[in-house]
């Protein structure tokens, strides 16, 4: 076993006081079974990893693509071990999505392929049993590598936004040769598709509120494949229609690879990272409602690699935000690989770790900290494998072996994980957002599903809360109504909607 721990002197914020803290990690990547996304040019984009509780004991598992290999479910077996259990077998995999479908406790997976998508429904014992046929699923033969859900209200089923990239039909493609997205909405039959067009070649989806207080649905596309006449796009979910600029809406057109949203100033709306090929965008948002690009002294852009001997531009991909020291500012990872062998980009391309300081400035510490790989990264997550209250982290490569890293910063903050629950289809409470306050120090967060790049989780949201020992929670619901208590540092706790 690997147990060497590199350490990262940066500056940091803790309790409120600029302090010197080390972040470290220690590769835990021999305790994965075997796995490696492979594929070819079907395979370039995807890789995901979609992070849950298959079995009731806390402990996050994962289900992971495997491109042309059969994906794999790897249950936690505590200690970093993980084990393989036997699932449908799928191959042409691109990623997943956890979510419970049926609202029967147990998490159920959308699972993204070059080929007919899969939903794949959870049973005890990280069981699960292929239901695409049972639960009425159009079957579409599309190469798939964006996704995002939500509950319309008083929904029993959730609405499904696909992204689908090239259409590998087209005999003028690939470029200028994008597919169309659809919508899977709920019936009295099972799902009904439409479309979601004109489609830009998207690599990742996020339905959310915007920083407007909507509830849209954004769409990050790849330029390289719709080379002109595209951009990001925002599908306003209550309007049915993409927004324009005459609604406000920023025209934006990059390589776009991933999405991750957090609300990094506390007022209650969410920032947007954009992954990309070159530099990775973070819009902020304003009290307008509509989003400026950060200031490049802000740390994020990220455009190159940060460790020496390639200066070309990096490929950005799976980006998510996540308090490593429990400081009670959100930090952020950005999974970094070259396409293939791309020349005008970056074939040496570390991964990033910025730690948030004061000012909301960000600090890259991933080549100390241990977590610099330079493989074709692709998906990610940060997620609390042990249970002690740190995020660690995973990361999918293309053509490489999956990571697995423990995080052992010593001297971390509070923290404290909320769990959400209601009545009704929307069980988790997707599309809630959960404030906490310690002080004068205010943080939030959405329960969401879609982002990151091609794999996203179902956990309790995770806040640091640095040397504060409780925390006033507030919960906005789905519906607009909103419960609030007291809780203590250190915990799980769910919070359940009282009808």
């Amino acid at each position: 076993m690997k147990a060497k721990a590199m350490a990262a002197t940066v500056l940091c914020c803790i309790w409120g006081q600029a302090a010197l803290c080390d972040i470290a990690f220690i590769d835990r990547s021999d305790l994965l079974p075997q796995h490696i996304y492979s594929g070819g040019w079907e395979h370039f984009v995807g890789g995901g990893v979609a992070v849950f509780d298959c079995n009731g004991d806390a402990l996050p598992d994962m289900y992971v693509a495997g491109g042309e290999s059969p994906a794999q479910m790897m249950r936690n077996e505590g200690g970093f071990a993980f084990k393989s259990v036997a699932v449908p077998e799928l191959s042409g995999v691109t990623g997943a999505y956890p979510l419970d479908m049926n609202a029967d406790g147990l998490m159920d997976l959308f699972v993204l392929r070059v080929g007919p998508n899969a939903v794949l429904k959870g049973q005890p014992d990280c069981r699960f049993e292929d239901t695409t046929v049972d639960w009425a699923l159009p079957a579409s033969d599309r190469w798939t590598t964006a996704f995002s859900a939500w509950w319309e209200p008083d929904a029993d089923w959730p609405t499904l936004a696909v992204g689908n990239y090239v259409d590998r039909a087209d005999p003028d493609g690939p470029f200028e040769a994008c597919d169309e997205n659809e919508l899977l909405v709920p019936s009295a039959d099972g799902y009904a598709a439409y479309p979601l067009k004109p489609g830009f070649c998207p690599l990742s989806m996020l339905a959310a509120r915007d920083a407007s207080g909507s509830f849209r649905l954004r769409v990050s596309n790849d330029r390289h494949y719709y080379v002109k006449g595209g951009s990001e796009q925002m599908w306003d979910i209550a309007e049915q229609r993409f927004l324009s600029e005459a609604d406000g809406w920023q025209n934006l057109a990059l390589w776009g690879m991933g999405i991750a949203s957090r609300d990094l100033t506390g007022d209650g709306a969410d920032e947007v990272m954009l992954t990309s090929m070159g530099d990775q965008v973070l819009q902020l948002a304003q009290p307008t409602g509509t989003y400026t690009s950060a200031p490049y002294e802000i740390g994020t852009y990220a455009q190159r690699p940060h460790t020496g001997g390639d200066g070309r531009p990096s490929t950005g991909w799976h980006a998510e935000f996540g308090d490593i020291d429990n400081d009670s500012r959100a930090d952020l990872f950005i999974a970094k690989g070259n396409v293939d062998q791309m020349p005008g980009m970056a074939t040496r391309d570390p991964n990033n770790l910025l730690m948030q300081s004061t000012g909301g400035r960000f600090v890259e510490v991933s080549q100390a900290a241990g977590v610099a790989t330079l493989s074709r990264s692709r998906g990610a997550a940060l997620a609390d494998f042990d249970l002690d209250g740190r995020l660690d982290l995973v990361v999918m490569n293309r053509r490489a072996p999956m990571e697995l890293y423990q995080n052992v910063t010593e001297g971390t903050g509070n923290w404290l994980r909320i769990a959400l629950s209601q009545e009704g289809g929307n069980r988790n409470a997707i599309g809630a957002r959960v404030s906490v306050s310690t002080g004068a120090r205010v943080q939030s967060a959405q329960k969401l599903v879609g982002g990151g790049h091609a794999g996203g989780q179902a956990l309790p949201l995770h806040f640091g809360l640095g040397e504060a020992t409780d925390a006033a929670v507030r919960v906005e619901w789905p519906d607009g109504t909103t419960t609030q208590t007291t809780v203590s540092a250190g915990q799980t706790v769910t919070i359940s909607k009282v009808p």
